[in-house]
């Protein structure tokens, strides 16, 4: 008894102590500490989301069972207090595969995930729902499918909704636009069927509307642009039908508008083209109709306005020359008539002028020809009349595309066409020029030449020679002008990848240069109705990709080469008026 009263009399002297220690192990012990169980699900949730995926590239080598602080693994962030959490995962780009494990739903306190370009595969999974805080989420460019889950329509703070480039199908869930904070909606390039959610035109905050490159149908939502926020509306490559509500040309704040090869009719209101905020404007490829409206607004921002292919009637307005902004206008494909306002040669950065194809009369004015920036002057199939001005190539210096078919020209092509280096495109055709094509050598970009139907000449045929310094060029057009000549060996050097050649309907003589067999590329060589003498070329042969082949009308003769017979993708031969003897191969 003695020695425990002892005991307890050495307990008692330092009890003070035990008690301190007592209350601290209690007290903490209540405490959420660093690996609490949210913690820990969102490690768990993390190692589950990279076991069920394919990794080729080992982007997650970082997420390993050994590594307990996670927010130090690739592509995750944390919030900056404990307990810590997930806060984002961006893994854009990574090479991952495989459909989209559920278990990324157990992030409870994610804001921002963006798994876009990379190869995942399958529907986007309902746990996705679950994330009550995410703000951002970038699903583009993978190989989803399915629909857009209903569940995704409970994310009351989403802003950002990427599923761009996608195969997504379906409709478009009228629940979505419940996420009443959305400001950037991003489904182009996919397979959505059915309306516009009528919602979209209710969303104040919405600033960016992208649901181009489906098979959308029925009407643009008559709401929208009423939101202030909105800036940016592409719904360009559907089947929408109806016509440009009056919200969207009158909205206060939207600065682009793409609603280009829909099904869209009626006029455009007259209100789209006061505008002191849109700077682009595509609505080609529809069904408008009527006159095309007068510019009102003073110095309207507008620089880019395409209005092809639609059903345009009536003059040019000449207040389109107002839009000193403007560096690309396209009225082609359409019913205008009249002449080309005079005003339109005062735009001083025009970079695309776009007329072809209207019913536009009268003379060109000279001013278009002095705008220094014009890099597209295209106004064929008109009833138009120009003239070229001999120092064109200098005072369209940035010239590649010149296409001025059926305008009613005179004189020679002037030869300083050639300073215009970047051109890639010259089509002249049927606007009766005369004298001899100049040497075009010096333009490393030409693509196109179509010079037929005038009454040019060969010369010494040194413009062809200097055509073998146009590596690019793939298209050439010679044929009814009359030419005479024989056709030099030269031709042989033209550039490897020209594609078609068409010579018919000139007054060519002499025998075919054998060389004719280097341009490997061709696909269709036309040298009908000349006077061509002598035997085809056995070369002709080397020629595989040939499709069309017509040596018709010539004065021919000898026997058909048996090389002929290796032009295996031939569909039409045309040998018929010539004196040819012999076996057909």
């Amino acid at each position: 008894m003695p020695s425990t009263s002892s005991e307890m009399i050495c307990l008692g002297s330092s009890c003070p102590k035990l008690i301190a220690l007592l209350f601290f192990l209690i007290f903490s012990s209540s405490l959420p500490s660093v690996t609490s169980d949210d913690t820990d699900t969102d490690r768990e949730a993390l190692l589950c989301f990279k076991s069920q995926i394919s990794d080729p590239t080992r982007a997650l080598i970082s997420w390993s069972n050994i590594s307990l602080n996670f927010c130090n693994w690739h592509g995750v962030s944390c919030s900056t207090q404990t307990p810590f959490r997930v806060t984002a995962l961006n893994l854009s780009s990574e090479g991952l595969r495989g459909p989209i494990p559920p278990c990324v739903g157990n992030l409870s306190s994610i804001t921002s995930i963006d798994l876009s370009n990379n190869a995942f595969r399958g529907s986007i999974p309902t746990e996705l729902g679950r994330l009550s805080q995410i703000i951002y989420l970038n699903l583009s460019i993978n190989s989803l499918d399915g629909r857009i889950p209903a569940e995704l329509s409970t994310l009351s703070h989403l802003q950002v909704l990427g599923l761009w480039r996608n195969s997504f199908q379906g409709e478009i869930p009228p629940s979505l636009t419940q996420c009443i904070h959305l400001q950037q909606v991003s489904l182009n390039d996919n397979k959505f069927q059915g309306s516009i959610p009528a919602g979209f035109g209710l969303l104040h905050e919405i600033k960016t509307l992208n649901l181009s490159n489906n098979a959308l149908t029925g009407n643009i939502p008559p709401l929208l642009g009423s939101s202030q926020s909105l800036v940016y509306v592409d719904l360009g490559v559907n089947q929408l039908t109806g016509g440009i509500p009056e919200f969207l040309a009158n909205s206060s704040s939207l600065q682009v508008l793409r609603l280009m090869r829909n099904n869209l009719t009626g006029q455009i209101p007259p209100s789209l083209f006061n505008t002191s905020t849109l700077t682009t404007i595509y609505l080609q490829s529809n069904n408008l109709v009527g006159s095309i409206p007068p510019v009102t607004a003073i110095a309207a921002p507008i620089r880019i306005l395409s209005l092809a292919q639609n059903n345009f009637t009536g003059e040019i307005p000449p207040s389109l020359g107002n839009l000193s902004s403007l560096v690309r206008l396209s009225l082609a494909v359409n019913n205008l008539v009249g002449s080309i306002p005079e005003s339109l040669g005062n735009i001083p950065y025009l970079e695309r002028l776009i007329l072809t194809v209207n019913k536009l009369s009268g003379w060109v004015p000279p001013s278009i020809f002095n705008i220094s920036s014009l890099q597209y002057l295209e106004m064929a199939n008109n009833s138009l009349f120009a003239r070229l001005p001999a120092d064109i190539g200098y005072r369209l210096p940035n010239l590649q595309s010149l296409i001025l078919s059926t305008t009613k020209l005179s004189g020679p092509i002037p030869a300083s066409l050639v300073n215009a280096t970047k051109l890639e495109l010259i089509y002249l055709l049927d606007t009766g020029l005369t004298g001899v094509v100049p040497s075009f050598g010096s333009l490393p970009n030409l693509q196109d030449v179509d010079l037929a139907y005038n009454q040019l000449e060969a010369g010494d045929w040194s413009f062809l020679s200097s055509l073998a310094n146009c590596t690019q060029l793939k298209r050439l057009y010679l044929d009814g002008n009359g030419m005479r000549g024989s056709l030099p060996r030269s031709i042989g050097n033209l550039s490897v990848q020209l594609e078609w050649l068409w010579l018919k309907e000139n007054r060519l003589t002499g025998k075919i240069p054998p060389e004719i067999g280097n341009l490997r590329s061709l696909t269709v060589l036309y040298m009908h109705q000349n006077m061509f003498t002598g035997e085809i070329p056995t070369t002709i042969g080397y020629l595989s990709n040939l499709l069309v082949l017509s040596f018709a009308q010539n004065n021919l003769f000898g026997r058909i080469p048996d090389s002929i017979g290796n032009l295996v993708q031939l569909t039409e031969l045309h040998l018929d008026g010539n004196s040819f003897s012999g076996d057909i191969p």
